[in-house]
């Protein structure tokens, strides 16, 4: 900037010349330097969201909270995170797990808040009987305190000072200097008000993905979430769902409003169920005496959700086929939520979601059910709001069959986290107990969660992309799963036609740049 400033370089020689990574590192805490050079290092995971953050240990989620209430620093240690942890993530200093990769719940739940993650730390043994984690041979305390790097994925024993970021002048001429060049637009995944608008003052054009499940793990929210899972049939899951109407409704009002003007695509319910059922025994205890049933009967509901293989189970629009009443719930919350934000002067964009859909049947039958749904909320309501229903390509079959898919979508995302995960045969929660060796006898280039895999996941997503256009040339496209963060994958999806990239709130900058130097290139 300084040689721009001076007439040396041209803009566009300035943009090229920038790391777009480089970048993450003005967006969040760094540690002191001096003190960094005497910290102990007695762990390696994977570097799975940056910055620094120092912490007392913590193993529970509940712990984490009532120990934040006492202004108390922690650092959430976990076997590996799922959506029940969001709350103790959420006022956690940092999150440290020993499994899980680069697109692990963990890691992409902590991109999202920007907060500092280390994940697939697999020589750490967690004990939460004993709440200990054993470390390097030594066994370190709940309350013990450790200190995280996000950007190298090292665990420092004791409190590593840190210096908070500074967002200098020059971050804001460089995000000025993108937005001039871009053909692409940057959205971001985005599931609360508080994180749009930390991805709209970093220039982002709208939501790329709305988790709707991680709005489900608050408070009441839960138990009603539980209940229409627990329910014997669908009277009592409709009982639960009508709970859960308004608290969805709410949420989407303060996402519209965050977003005025921009479009906002929502996903439709997507992880295994089973996710959202409790899991320990004074939690069924709770649940039964709720809905008045015996603990023997939550034990034995909970245990019957149970997949061998849930990533590839019972979840995304098969719940929904399965269970229409919750694709009613969800459209009509949506569509609510965009009158009523429309009645307040806002420009309203709702974008509908299916995901996994690997048939055209699968689409055709949540279409259908969300249109119902509209027409009948337009019909109570007196007005209108216009509304696109797109689909998720994560399933390889949705990729080679995408012209036909095209005939009733309206848009398309790559969920490449998905993809990748199918397109492998890897897990990508336990990939991390060989990915290392592979990379470092050079099996593997890249962490293809990391880094698009362009000749194998990415031939999938242009093929995707032109057998959709194919049928429908306006078909809009983009990207939403981690990639859409990555500078080296967001310029193959500008190479390939893409209208957008979508990623965390905190990595929009960084592919703000990528997109720019796409475009120059």
């Amino acid at each position: 900037m300084d040689m721009l400033r001076q007439g040396m370089i041209d803009e566009k020689t300035a943009l090229k010349r920038m790391e777009p990574g480089k970048l993450d590192e003005l967006l969040h805490p760094v540690f002191d330097k001096q003190a960094l050079k005497n910290a102990k290092v007695i762990a390696k995971g994977l570097p799975a969201s940056p910055g620094a953050a120092a912490g007392k240990i913590v193993f529970f989620a509940e712990d984490a909270e009532s120990w934040a209430e006492k202004r108390k620093r922690v650092i959430l240690v976990r076997i590996e995170t799922s959506p029940e942890d969001l709350r103790g993530m959420n006022v956690a200093q940092g999150i440290l797990t020993a499994r899980g990769g680069m697109t692990s719940h963990a890691a992409v739940v902590a991109r999202g808040m920007g907060k500092c993650c280390v994940s697939g730390a697999g020589e750490i043994k967690v004990d939460y009987k004993e709440r200990t984690v054993e470390m390097k041979g030594k066994v370190y305390k709940e309350g013990d305190w450790i200190s995280l790097n996000g950007s190298t994925g090292e665990v420092y024993e004791g409190e590593v000072p840190t210096v908070d970021a500074d967002l200098s002048g020059d971050f804001s001429k460089i995000m000025e200097l993108a937005e001039k060049y871009t053909q692409v637009d940057v959205r971001t995944n985005a599931d609360t008000p508080k994180d749009a608008r930390v991805a709209r003052r970093f220039g982002a054009k709208g939501i790329g993905l709305c988790r709707t499940e991680h709005m489900f793990f608050e408070g009441e929210r839960i138990k009603a979430m539980r209940e229409m899972i627990l329910s014997k049939d669908e009277e009592g899951r409709r009982e639960a769902l009508k709970k859960l109407l308004p608290m969805q409704r709410s949420d989407f009002e303060g996402i519209f409003e965050a977003m005025d003007g921009y479009g906002v695509t929502i996903r439709l319910l997507d992880p295994p169920l089973h996710e959202f059922v409790p899991h320990q025994l004074a939690t069924q205890k709770e649940m039964a005496t709720e809905m008045g049933l015996s603990i023997d009967e939550v034990k034995s509901a909970c245990d019957a959700l149970e997949e061998f293989n849930p990533m590839l189970g019972h979840r995304g629009c098969r719940l929904g086929c399965t269970y229409p009443e919750i694709t009613e719930m969800q459209a009509r919350a949506i569509i609510e939520a965009a009158l009523n934000i429309k009645a307040k002067g806002c420009t309203v964009i709702p974008e509908i979601m299916v995901p996994l859909v690997g048939v055209i049947e699968e689409l055709k039958l949540q279409a259908q059910i969300i249109k119902a749904t509209a027409e009948q909320v337009f019909a109570e309501r007196g007005d209108r709001v216009d509304y696109k229903i797109g689909t998720m390509i994560e399933v390889p079959r949705a990729a080679l069959t995408a012209d036909r898919i095209a005939e009733v979508a309206d848009f398309f995302s790559f969920g490449t986290n998905d993809l990748t995960q199918m397109t492998f045969g890897y897990s990508r929660d336990d990939a991390g107990k060989f990915l290392k060796i592979y990379l470092e006898r050079g099996i593997l280039k890249n962490d293809p969660f990391q880094i698009l895999d362009q000749e194998g996941v990415g031939q999938l997503v242009r093929i995707g992309t032109e057998k959709g256009r194919s049928t429908k040339p306006s078909l809009k496209v983009g990207i939403c799963g981690e990639h859409g963060g990555e500078p080296s994958s967001v310029k193959f999806c500008a190479s390939i036609g893409m209208n957008y990239v979508s990623c965390s709130p905190y990595r929009v900058p960084i592919a703000r740049v990528a997109a720019a130097q796409a475009a120059i290139e």
